[in-house]
């Protein structure tokens, strides 16, 4: 209880702070729109059928680059907010336990992306005219756990980042590297599940999904006041 008490004001703050200036969210659908259209014009222009099996990677791979190219932009500012405002010393300085402010930066860090992951979700359906609504549940199962992963490493590597003077192209260079098993079973697991296989076929990747987010979530929740002290 006394560690819920000491999240929730913090990821209140982050909301409040993106309702009054909606930077995060507006420039995460932005682009993610910005990159779907791009692949659409790029590759399915004058195509009449995505629902080949031969497509179904390659939607699968689309959708994935514009979740995790999007989130980027919102991992930059997890730090890089209090940061530029010269508020990141006070954060630092709340009587709360360190590890704390790395969870309430994960809840709002998916809080963020799962907005833009909705209305992006929309716009592929139409876009490439996926049927993807009988496949919903199987397929938000995956984009959770996905993106909970790339959340738990991103949001530590931000706070490693924050300091740099480039931080935005160091967090890039060293989190998509890191993630690598969180991309390929997304991925195949989202191809799969476009493809039409039923969720027992995916278990494999829901399983590796899982374990790289437990596995991951415990080290940065541990390692995260050495980041920030150092």
């Amino acid at each position: 209880m006394n560690l819920m008490k000491q999240i929730w004001p913090i990821v209140w703050k982050d909301l409040l702070s993106e309702l009054r200036t909606r930077e995060v969210v507006l420039a995460m659908c932005f682009f993610a729109c910005l990159v779907l259209i791009i692949f659409n014009f790029a590759f399915f222009t004058g195509m009449g059928d995505t629902q080949g099996g031969d497509t179904q990677g390659i939607l699968a791979g689309m959708l994935w680059v514009a979740f995790l190219f999007a989130g980027v932009l919102g991992l930059n500012q997890t730090f890089g907010a209090e940061k530029d405002r010269e508020v990141l010393q006070g954060l630092l300085l709340c009587p709360v336990n360190r590890a704390s402010i790395y969870i309430s930066k994960v809840i709002s860090n998916l809080l963020f992306m799962s907005i833009m992951e909705i209305l992006i979700l929309g716009l592929f359906a139409v876009l490439f005219r996926v049927t993807i609504w009988k496949v919903l549940p199987a397929l938000g199962l995956i984009i959770v756990l996905g993106t909970l992963g790339f959340v738990c490493v991103g949001t530590i590597l931000a706070a490693m980042a924050v300091n740099a003077r480039a931080r935005e192209i160091l967090l890039t260079v060293i989190l998509f590297p890191m993630i690598v098993p969180v991309i390929i079973a997304a991925v195949k697991a989202t191809e799969k599940v476009l493809a039409g296989a039923a969720l027992p076929e995916i278990t494999g990747w829901l399983k590796l999904l899982v374990a790289f987010d437990l596995i991951f979530f415990l080290l940065a929740y541990g390692t995260f006041d050495f980041v920030l002290s150092e």
